[in-house]
């Protein structure tokens, strides 16, 4: 009922900001309330790095949602516990010899400066398991990682689009709706994609980083989104009658998340 992994299009916070609260043996959970007039039945606790929160139909009163956080409030505990505990990934200093996550491996950053670089911005270059970033010589230490940051984002921008792109070619055919979605790459920090009602998708350019299954397991529940628009139990059928490992998946994507840079 609950996950790390959310999706709830239209969901929108609840007219009382105010953060609820309720008792756990000596412990205090606190959650907020995100409520959906398109959300008809299913009620949702996620608990991540932004806390709990619970995703609920419009008109779901209050007591109701509160009686439901107290029945699962050791289960949340046990969520809080697990991402208090989970290591924070080293920061990059993006210079060379670091190494960057793709495609479940990793690769090796170069960053080479340079008098003039083209049209004033990083210069990306991938070979042979090497990324090369090239930049303008002469810059603060603080411009010279920025540039650099934002030459491996392009990068990573861009392999995702493809990717992402051609999973979605190979799910058509069994998960589709109509002739074609649109499909964007967005800095979405925590979700790994959307589906919206107007069947845009949008997914997050780190799925660059991940191993290939993951990413077609991120793919194919947004398109399973296209016929169920929740997270409902005929939602996770259908999810599962495609990929008969999703569970599995599921937990390898929630474990890897953390884990990334940048």
């Amino acid at each position: 009922m609950a996950a790390i992994y959310t999706n709830s299009p239209g969901d929108s916070p609840d007219p009382d900001p105010a953060v609820k609260t309720v008792r756990i043996g000596d412990t205090v959970i606190e959650y907020r309330i995100r409520r959906s007039r398109r959300r008809k039945k299913t009620i949702q606790i996620a608990v991540n790095g932004d806390g709990v929160v619970v995703a609920a139909p419009a008109r779901t009163p209050n007591r109701e949602l509160k009686d439901l956080v107290t029945r699962r409030g050791n289960w949340i505990l046990r969520r809080l516990s697990e991402w208090e505990q989970r290591p924070e990934p080293d920061p990059l200093q993006f210079v060379s010899g670091e190494t960057l996550p793709y495609r479940g491996g990793s690769i090796a950053l170069a960053v080479q400066l340079a008098a003039e670089t083209r049209s004033g911005v990083p210069q990306v270059s991938f070979c042979r398991g090497r990324l090369q970033i090239i930049v303008p010589t002469g810059l603060t230490e603080a411009d010279r990682q920025e540039q650099v940051r934002e030459g491996i984002i392009a990068w990573y921008r861009e392999r995702a689009a493809g990717q992402v792109q051609d999973w979605v070619n190979q799910w058509w055919p069994a998960l589709g709706k109509g002739d074609s979605a649109r499909i964007l790459i967005r800095n979405q920090r925590r979700r790994w994609g959307s589906c919206a009602h107007d069947r845009t998708l949008r997914f997050n350019w780190r799925v660059a980083m991940l191993e290939p299954s993951l990413t077609e397991y991120v793919v194919v529940h947004e398109l399973a989104h296209l016929t169920h628009m929740n997270h409902s139990q005929a939602f996770w059928s259908l999810v599962s009658q495609h990929l008969p490992d999703a569970r599995e998946l599921r937990q390898r994507l929630k474990a890897v998340g953390p884990t990334l840079p940048l």
